[in-house]
């Protein structure tokens, strides 16, 4: 079941903006899929390019939709395999994706990897024309890869994806270089091999670190295609 605090209802608090009704300004709000592997410089795209659209554009994570494990014990929780697609609740995830997909103003949840649980206060989610969203999975289920107007895979070497891996985990998440490397053998490698690469089959653009550079302009050119269609 869904947590009501993050229903995908619009938010009654007073911060409500827009209540769209399938269109924001008369456009249908664009959605942009950015995946590939832990590692791979989908995050770094997915910013760059939200950087490049401005204001037009939200970014969201689907690292913010794991499924919030207050109700066990911490022990239990560093457990869980993270790496592993059903440990995202994506009832909630394609709901809130449909709401934006609207127009609508939304409470969407924030995700602590220190704790493994929810913060109490949601985010607030203000329509945009466009959104960019990145993540390990994005491309896995049917029902979801079809709210997408465009999907794009990032597809890195094994090798680059752990060095930023470690990088990233030891300064942000506070672990150490062991356990950073016991747990890309035993569940990210496994878990990228069966779960994510697959993925590349159903992008429509696959971006190498060769090509990354020229992404960014590549994805904002097809973003403003989308928009010209709308209008002609």
């Amino acid at each position: 079941m869904i947590n009501q605090l993050y229903s995908v209802e619009i938010v009654k608090s007073g911060l409500n903006g827009v209540e769209g009704k399938g269109t924001l300004l008369g456009m249908a709000v664009q959605l942009i899929a950015i995946t590939g592997g832990s590692g791979s410089g989908k995050t770094w795209l997915a910013r760059r390019l939200k950087r490049r659209l401005g204001r037009q554009a939200g970014l969201l994570s689907l690292d913010d939709f794991y499924r919030d494990l207050a109700d066990r014990p911490l022990r239990e929780r560093a457990r869980v395999n993270f790496d592993h697609p059903e440990a995202i609740d994506w009832d909630l995830f394609r709901e809130c994706l449909v709401g934006i997909q609207r127009g609508e103003t939304m409470a969407l949840p924030r995700y602590d990897f220190a704790t493994h649980t929810r913060h109490e206060r949601p985010r607030v989610w203000q329509p945009r024309p466009v959104v960019v969203i990145d993540g390990l999975w994005l491309l896995r289920q049917p029902a979801i890869r079809k709210l997408y107007a465009m999907t794009v895979f990032v597809d890195c070497p094994e090798a680059l994806r752990l060095a930023r891996r470690l990088e990233r985990d030891q300064a942000e998440r506070g672990r150490s270089r062991a356990s950073v490397l016991r747990q890309w053998r035993s569940q990210v490698k496994p878990m990228h091999d069966a779960h994510v690469a697959p993925q590349v089959k159903q992008a429509r653009l696959v971006v190498t670190p060769e090509t990354v550079g020229t992404a960014v302009d590549t994805l904002a050119a097809r973003v403003k295609q989308l928009k010209q269609g709308q209008k002609s």
